[in-house]
């Protein structure tokens, strides 16, 4: 086979160009072709094609480096673009920066050492800018040094115009739609970053604290009685962790079931230290297994007490500050951290007699998931999307998406199901999309930016109306909080596929909103996308957001398919964090093993599935690239000819080469099935064995016996077709080794391997079986031959084969030198002893105890027999067909030297 294309012309390559001689170079091959793609659009999406496949790819948060996550999960992207690029006609590969938010912001002030407080708001944007765009520029080269199919002109950044255009039309439409509000309620508050945050955003961490028991004296009983009265009690106990909240305490609760605390009920208790008075009520939702079974109530600490504020139409005393500072109330611990002041208030009770006892405790926690801190209960104004009234809908549409794996979609019913909040989408932070609204100075109604000003900053663009639509005044308020990250990067589906707003309402069939308008869809071919992949960490935060927005705006799901991967763990089965130094840089693997290695260990692991950080799937992944590369050199070298290959007829085919073809068809059918089903594992290790084991140990090597004489058509033809077809199943795992031996050897046909057509099955027929077993026979002479000592190309004088090989003699006799063989339907006579039987003494040992040894001495006497699927040894003893197993010698009792294999049984004369 002569070369028909040069590769790039890299310098390091060049020697190579002729021939596949010398070992494949990784090192050289792998960038030249990452920069090649790039530069001739490769994979440029053609929204003219007849057929397309669209993936709303997650746009990475701008917070730091590439790890070993970004590299898998992108690669498992890569593999779905790759194959449906080849099978389908065109595919929409879009890339995306998350960069604005809360991870962005605290980048920037972690790179320059700086808080965002000491600057107006659009200085520190713009520092924010500067960072977030170097980390994107080496974003980009690492996520491009992977091999990813990027269409690099379709590429958004979440801060972006057009995109914060996006996200703003959202929010008018949600409003008007009724589906937005703004209240002044209990939030969700991280005090380290000083914003309000949703519920999504929180997560566990236990930590250890102290269970104090605090004595609270009693005003009056639920009788009116003062202690002493009555026989009132003078004191009782409230257990807690948080005794800084005591300034902030306004009722006390007793379980309705309580009947030692009954006489509580009604009564009234004065809290210790801050001595104001709180009503003692009764409440069902009080724990009576933990502490004392009385509970305070603080305005907040928990979800808890929000529920009981809002019941018992409770006080509000805010004694914790955004910065988690106490405030005035808290008296004489004011302007203390929260920390110093559960110090200093319970060394206070201590010396004022109130702490009865201190004991260590370990508990969960509430924590912000971006930066750590145990989160706080504030009485803020913030803007909110309604979910709750709509838990059955979204529900719903979950079902309505197909998932990869299935499993992964009792994650997203687990999260609706325990929804408690609606989205919060205000966020107290500079660095965001602002939320384009301007309040009245004299009644407080919000004025929305109008569509066509969009994007608009109220903090310095003018309010589109100049006075108040609803009182006449004419001075506003430009609101200062800007969107929660996710409230935009649930868009992407919308973002990509070009969504806006026109004043124009005939001009489309689509929904019409904010006052008559039209939303369109510039390539509306994409929408609903085919497939959204992430990790299963992010379905509460993304995906589900991602449903709500794009339900809401357009009453259909966003996307057909999700494909949900799991996480890369270190060796130890822990999750990779840099707080525990076990982290993973992917440049760090990709300095010591070539790219399409570690893509092949990308595809070693079932998605979903988290899975520990090995090399020895590395390992494994560089061995085939120089199996395939060798392999390659090999049917360049046996077909020298190849356009004159291209026409034989099947019935001109020998039948080995026809079964190598239906083998071959098979594996087509079953490979392409597994990746319609995003199973990259199991086609994977289904076309290595095939390729290693079947083409190269079998096939490949009678291949080269019956050319050693000469041209033969038939095998060159199979060689070809099989090579091609090889290239393009392994092309999505392997691109870059791929694409270097398609340029050598065929990219005059087709260009670029990562276009061409995804190979289908030829419509071969041959005995399969056969086929198989005369494989097997091959391999059994080969390794008689190895054993022996002789050469494989040694003769063999006679060889019998008892088994189905029907059609296949000749290839037998021809690959392994054997000058007469002899085919048998029947199986010789052998004998079949018993040498020795194991027994599973995890389970003889519990049954039989002591007796053990007089089971042992039995059978190694001979003193048993075998009834049925039981052992009866000496007589007294039975054992099940669980606890042993028996070894078995065969003996072939004619002439010549046995040996079997799983369908056949062959003896060497």
């Amino acid at each position: 086979m002569s070369d028909t294309q040069d590769p790039p012309t890299d310098e390091s390559t060049a020697d190579q160009s002729d021939s596949l001689d010398g070992e494949y170079d990784p090192q050289a091959v792998e960038p030249t072709w990452q920069d090649q793609w790039v530069a001739d659009g490769t994979y440029a999406y053609d929204g003219d094609a007849d057929t397309r496949f669209s993936i709303d790819t997650p746009p990475p948060t701008v917070s730091g480096n590439l790890h070993m996550g970004h590299l898998y999960q992108f690669t498992l992207q890569d593999f779905v673009a790759r194959y449906h690029r080849m099978a389908d006609d065109t595919v929409f590969f879009p890339f995306g920066y998350d960069d604005n938010g809360i991870a962005s912001e605290r980048l920037t002030e972690r790179e320059l050492d700086i808080r965002h407080q000491d600057f107006e708001r659009r200085e520190f944007q713009e520092k924010c800018r500067e960072i977030c765009s170097r980390y994107e520029a080496e974003f980009t080269e690492d996520v491009q040094s992977l091999a990813i199919s990027v269409d690099w002109d379709n590429t958004y950044k979440t801060i972006a115009p057009e995109v914060q255009r996006v996200s703003q039309l959202s929010f008018l439409d949600l409003y008007e739609k009724g589906r937005e509000y703004r209240q002044r309620a209990p939030t969700i508050w991280c005090p380290d970053c000083e914003t309000a945050i949703s519920q999504v955003e929180q997560e566990d961490e236990d930590k250890h604290t102290k269970f104090n028991d605090i004595a609270f004296d009693l005003v009056e009983d639920g009788n009116g009685d003062a202690p002493g009265e009555g026989g009132a009690e003078e004191t009782f106990t409230i257990s807690t962790t948080r005794p800084e909240l005591l300034p902030a305490c306004v009722s006390v609760f007793v379980h309705p079931d309580d009947d030692e605390n009954q006489h509580l009920v009604g009564g009234t208790a004065r809290v210790p230290l801050f001595e104001q008075e709180v009503p003692i009520i009764a409440d069902e939702r009080v724990d009576m297994e933990t502490g004392s079974g009385l509970v305070m109530c603080c305005t907040f600490g928990d979800q808890n007490d929000i529920e009981w504020y809002q019941a018992h139409d409770l006080e509000l005393r805010l004694a914790i500050d955004e910065s988690a500072t106490m405030t005035e109330v808290a008296g004489d611990y004011e302007g203390m951290s929260t920390t110093q002041a559960r110090a200093a208030i319970i060394e206070d009770l201590d010396v004022e007699g109130y702490l009865l006892e201190s004991r260590d405790h370990e508990h969960t926690v509430q924590v912000h998931e971006r930066c750590g801190v145990e989160v706080e209960y504030l009485v803020t104004e913030q803007w909110y999307i309604e979910l709750l009234d709509k838990k059955g809908e979204y529900l719903q549409a979950g079902r309505d998406m197909e998932w990869f794996p299935e499993k992964m979609f009792s994650r997203y019913q687990h999260w609706i199901e325990g929804l408690e909040w609606d989205w919060c989408i205000s966020r107290q932070r500079d660095s965001g999309i602002p939320i384009p609204v301007w309040y009245c100075d004299e009644c407080g109604e919000p004025t929305l930016a109008e569509p066509e000003q969009l994007p608009a900053d109220p903090l310095s663009d003018d309010p589109p109306v100049d006075g108040c639509p609803a009182c006449g005044h004419d001075t506003f308020t430009p609101e200062e909080d800007v969107f929660d990250t996710w409230a935009t990067s649930s868009l992407t589906p919308l973002v990509n596929a070009g969504w806006d707003w026109s004043a124009d309402g005939s001009a489309a069939d689509g929904p019409q909103s904010i006052t008559d308008g039209t939303f369109e869809m510039a390539m509306d071919e994409l929408y609903p996308f085919d497939l959204r992949p992430q990790g299963h960490d992010i379905i509460s935060f993304w995906l589900f957001h991602t449903v709500v927005k794009c339900y809401e705006h357009t009453g259909e799901v966003p996307f057909e398919n999700v494909m949900i991967n799991g996480m890369v763990l270190d060796e130890n089965r822990e999750a990779m964090s840099k707080s525990k130094g076990n982290v993973i840089p992917p440049s760090e693997v990709l300095e010591n093993f070539p790219v399409d290695a570690a893509r092949y260990w990308a595809a070693g692991t079932s998605i979903g599935d988290d899975f520990p950080y090995k090399e020895g799937d590395l390992e494994a992944g560089e061995r085939l690239l120089q199996k395939l590369w060798n392999a390659s050199r090999l049917v360049d070298q046996l077909t020298p000819a190849a356009d004159a290959v291209d026409a034989v007829e099947e019935d001109d085919l020998a039948a080995v080469d026809r079964w190598l073809l239906a083998e071959l068809d098979a594996t087509v059918e079953s490979v392409t099935e597994k990746f319609e089903d995003y199973a990259f594992s199991k086609a994977r290790n289904e076309l290595r064995s095939f390729f290693w084991n079947t083409f190269c140990d079998d096939y490949l090597e009678i291949a080269k016996q019956r050319l050693s004489d000469g041209s033969d058509l038939s095998t060159e033809y199979t060689l070809v077709r099989a090579h091609r077809t090889f290239l393009k199943l392994f092309a999505p795992f392997l691109p870059h080794i791929t694409e270097e031996l398609w340029s050598r050897l065929y990219a005059d046909d087709e260009g670029s391997i990562h276009t061409t057509d995804w190979p289908v099955a030829g419509g071969y027929e041959a005995d399969l079986a056969a086929g198989e077993t005369a494989m097997e026979v091959v391999s059994a002479l080969r390794r008689y031959k190895t054993e022996h000592g002789l050469p494989l190309n040694a003769d063999l004088d006679s060889v019998e084969v008892y088994g189905h090989v029907a059609g296949f003699e000749d290839a037998i006799a021809e690959a392994m030198h054997v000058e007469r063989l002899e085919t048998y339907d029947e199986a010789p006579e052998i004998t079949t002893e018993i040498s020795g039987i194991d027994l599973d003494y995890s389970l003889v040992g519990p049954e039989f105890g002591n007796s053990v040894g007089d089971i042992d001495a039995a059978i190694e006497a001979g003193d048993y027999e075998i009834d049925g699927d039981r052992l009866i040894v000496a007589v007294e003893f039975e054992l099940d067909a669980e606890m042993f197993e028996i070894e078995e010698s065969r003996t072939y009792s004619g002439d010549g030297e046995m040996t079997e294999t799983e369908s056949a049984v062959v003896v060497v004369q």
